[in-house]
């Protein structure tokens, strides 16, 4: 194996996304050890390791579909490397689908520990169920949501309500109000980062019939929801500081909104005509969600 078949393989597990799947998942641990609850490290440690193998999962059964549907589509979206990282001149595309079986594995096993310790009463079945069964629907045949244009929406809430309500229940054993309340305004920024991550690949995803959400709605249409969906993130979070949220963890997600009214803006001077560098655009959509993520969590932990 050489460095350019390691370095596809991580470039198809999409390690960022896994790390942000990572902090939201600490964020609901981090409820609990505000609420008082004791964190248990080993339990925190295999909710973590199912959480990564389902991500993995869905990511390497969406590869290797794209190759078998697209081999010639080298555009990525935020879930999606396309042939560019799954092509013959790299990875043969069966090198997915035996990765999504090993990872699957992974899943089972760790199913398994958290039955042996009692840790799956219905609360936390319920989440497990919902994440795997939206995971599978997203990328598998013959649903593959990712294909229909819904499946932006599923992602959003596995990744920003799912797991860390995973997080959250694994340490508690029941749901809390808090837990809601911050994690509705990560819902909206990820929708808008997925928006992000498809604005570039409009024109290829429309000559290829890729029914991704910006399709449907249009790319003028899609760039008035990104910005909606990022003011109403933060309008979310101010109502959730009304009803209830500490205000110590409320202001710190707060701090991220100078990075949101950067994504507004130059989203409208591509509207306007210039030039987009839409690499910059990426990482500032990536960074807003990581960076409210990262804030929050960080203020529940350390009260």
């Amino acid at each position: 194996m050489n460095f350019q078949t390691i370095r596809s393989f991580i470039r198809i597990s999409r390690p960022i996304f896994l790390l942000g799947a990572a902090l939201v998942y600490a964020l609901g641990v981090g409820i609990a050890k505000y609420l008082g609850f004791q964190i248990n490290w080993e339990v925190y440690i295999l909710g973590q390791l199912w959480v990564t193998g389902m991500q993995l999962t869905a990511l390497y059964i969406s590869e290797y579909f794209d190759f078998i549907s697209n081999p010639k589509n080298v555009h990525r979206t935020l879930f999606s490397n396309g042939s560019n990282a799954n092509g013959e001149n790299e990875l043969p595309a069966n090198v997915s689908l035996y990765a999504a079986i090993t990872s699957l594995t992974a899943v089972a096993i760790s199913t398994f520990d958290m039955l042996r310790l009692g840790l799956v009463n219905p609360a936390v079945a319920l989440v497990m169920a919902l994440i795997f069964l939206g995971a599978l629907f997203y990328s598998l045949p013959p649903v593959r949501l990712i294909t229909r244009g819904y499946g932006e929406l599923t992602i959003s809430i596995i990744v920003a309500n799912l797991v860390p309500a995973l997080g959250f229940i694994l340490q508690s054993g029941e749901f809390h109000r808090l837990l809601s309340m911050s994690t509705f305004p990560l819902t909206f920024l990820f929708l808008a980062l997925n928006i992000a991550y498809e604005l570039p690949n409009y024109a290829s995803d429309l000559k290829n019939e890729r029914q991704t959400l910006l399709i449907r709605l249009g790319w003028q249409k899609g760039m008035v929801l990104h910005n909606v969906l990022i003011l109403t993130s933060f309008l979310m979070l101010g109502l959730a500081m009304v009803m209830g949220l500490p205000i110590a963890v409320s202001w710190q997600g707060f701090l991220a909104l100078p990075l949101g009214l950067f994504q507004i803006w130059y989203l409208s001077k591509i509207e306007d005509g210039i030039k987009p560098q839409w690499s910059t655009f990426k990482l500032s959509a990536t960074a807003l969600f990581g960076l409210m993520a990262y804030l929050m969590a960080f203020a529940f932990w350390i009260r």
